[in-house]
């Protein structure tokens, strides 16, 4: 662990005593402990169809298709206010796999240049001594070394079957050369098929299994068009159910349907996935968790961003032990995800862990609120791309969101959220291919992609102007949002003498978790987060990808 977290000592001995229990536990016989099956994607956000009715109908969830996570999420449970700990890839992902807020992860809880912390308990080593059988297709961690911790390599499935990944690329691909629609759909679904296929080949008898199938759709970038030519999704339909910070115009409307396709095809590698669990027959044994790193790449306030179109995801949990058939408006994290795998398994759960296990609501008849005490969650961010300011700093943010209201704390309001705004004020400005397809040329904390070249672009008029500033320009210490009022979060009221009284409890309440677990974010201004190696230029190629002329 890095020397610099204020916490070390503390968490030491409560590895040490946790890694104790989990050798003592791992007695407990394999037959009565589930498999457990995780279904992850990248940058999904909180798109699936089975949400349109839940939340009322005039947004994107009445456009996107879902058919395969809707059926298997309405066996089980569905989390209606899940949200993740980090927006950003390798920080959700660090603390997905140890169950604690992402700042507690070291360098984990960084995008490039992150070393995974092996100190630092995390479930799936506990499940293998535990006797679980372990494997993994594509992504778990990363950015960040070594790849895919703390899985080994041994773990990883031999032929995965790469072309899910990037799924609208390959698709069209087949069907230029020849292949219908359906068939060249069908071909890399095989592949996701065989993947899964080759892991339950290759699984000792009897014993329980955890397998992490993560593909990197819904990530960017995908072929422009690919989500009407793939999947028949119409952009106008798409006409007047875009969140407010999305401009509703034909290109961003197009980028949106294309990024619903790539829904569609992570939503047929589910059923695909599920499918060959039903053909082993293993389904009634399977502990079926369906989720995503973080919110839409490549589009305002969501990755990289601490609004709910940045941190809200999909989840359901379907399986053993659960009461299915239910809706859940508890405050979820997926840092809780730690423990209740480990309490599946009949293991008891690292002190370390702030996670809390899921099972109390899993297992109960309630639908609605189930836990009055989830009352809150807490996201955070520190750095995405390495570049993404002149001097390699982070952004530094915490959030804290209720059922009613959300508070961000933008700890460094002098700096650009979404990176600086390289060559917008110069002679060079990007071209459009460049802001389509360069994550770099500018504001690097978006990804690239046409909804942010046609913003970046149609900036310097009415009323796309004021828009800009918006999304992309400095922010206020205290963003305080309404939610009841201002779903989307729009209106900032953290100035309005009404909501003085909510402000203050929430700054309060956000700022006693920061300091009971131990965020270094709030020792010596920060140092551990505003020095080497968490602000320098990762790896060594980054500078010289910068781009030359800034704002």
């Amino acid at each position: 662990m890095t020397s610099g977290c204020p916490w070390h000592r503390r968490v030491w001995r409560s590895v040490v005593c946790g890694m104790a229990l989990v050798v003592a536990a791992s007695v407990h016989a394999a037959e009565s402990r589930p498999n457990i099956l995780l279904l992850f994607a990248d940058d999904w956000g909180r798109y699936a169809s089975c949400y349109a009715p839940l939340d009322g109908p005039g947004g994107m969830n009445d456009v996107v298709r879902t058919p395969h996570f809707d059926a298997v999420a309405r066996e089980g449970v569905i989390f209606r206010r899940a949200h993740v700990s980090a927006p950003s890839c390798t920080p959700c992902r660090s603390a997905l796999l140890t169950g604690q807020h992402f700042w507690r992860t070291g360098t984990g809880s960084i995008l490039r240049g992150a070393v995974w912390d092996a100190t630092l308990p995390s479930f799936p080593p506990l499940l293998e001594q535990a006797g679980y059988h372990l494997g993994y297709a594509h992504k778990v961690w990363g950015p960040g070394s070594p790849a895919n911790a703390p899985f080994e390599r041994r773990h990883a499935v031999a032929t995965p079957g790469g072309r899910i990944n990037q799924f609208s690329q390959h698709a069209t691909r087949l069907v230029e050369k020849g292949r219908g629609i359906q068939e060249a759909k069908a071909e890399i679904l095989a592949e996701a098929r065989d993947t899964f296929r080759e892991f339950l080949a290759n699984r000792p008898d009897e014993a329980p299994f955890f397998f992490w199938f993560g593909p990197t759709n819904v990530h960017r970038p995908w072929v422009k068009g690919s989500g009407t030519r793939l999947w028949g999704i119409d952009p106008d339909d798409l006409q007047g159910r875009l969140p407010p910070h999305l401009p509703d115009v034909p290109e961003v409307r197009q980028d949106v349907a294309d990024y619903l396709g790539e829904i569609a095809a992570w939503d047929a590698t589910i059923g695909t996935i599920l499918a060959e669990l039903d053909a082993a027959g293993l389904r009634d044994d399977t502990l079926v968790v369906i989720s995503g790193d973080h919110g839409p790449p490549g589009f305002p306030h969501g990755k990289c961003n601490l609004y709910g179109f940045g941190t809200g995801v999909c989840l359901s949990i379907t399986g053993p032990g659960v009461r299915g058939g239910r809706v859940v408006d508890d405050l979820t994290s997926l840092t809780d995800l730690a423990p209740t795998f480990l309490e599946a398994a009949g293991l008891p759960v690292p002190a370390v862990m702030t996670g809390r296990t899921l099972w109390p609501v899993l297992g109960a008849e309630a639908s609605g609120l189930v836990d009055p005490t989830r009352s809150q969650v807490f996201t955070g961010r520190e750095r995405h791309v390495d570049m993404a300011r002149a001097d390699f700093k982070p952004y530094p943010q915490r959030a804290i969101r209720t059922s009613t209201h959300a508070l961000i704390v933008n700890f460094r309001p002098d700096r650009w959220p979404l990176g600086d705004p390289y060559r917008l004020a110069g002679p060079s400005e990007p071209t459009e291919r460049e802001l389509e397809t360069e994550t770099f040329v500018t504001l690097p904390d978006e990804d690239a992609g046409p909804a942010k070249a046609w913003l970046v672009r149609a900036r310097h008029g009415d009323p796309w102007r004021a828009h800009f500033e918006w999304v992309y320009g400095k922010r206020p210490r205290h963003e305080l949002y309404d939610l009841v009022k201002d779903p989307h979060e729009t209106t900032n009221v953290a100035g309005d003498p009404a909501y003085a009284d909510v402000l203050a409890d929430l700054e309060d309440r956000l700022m006693d978790e920061l300091e009971r677990t131990g965020d270094p974010r709030l020792v010596d201004d920060g140092r551990f987060y505003e020095t080497p190696p968490m602000a320098a230029p990762a790896p060594p190629g980054a500078r010289a990808r910068r781009p030359a002329e800034a704002r």
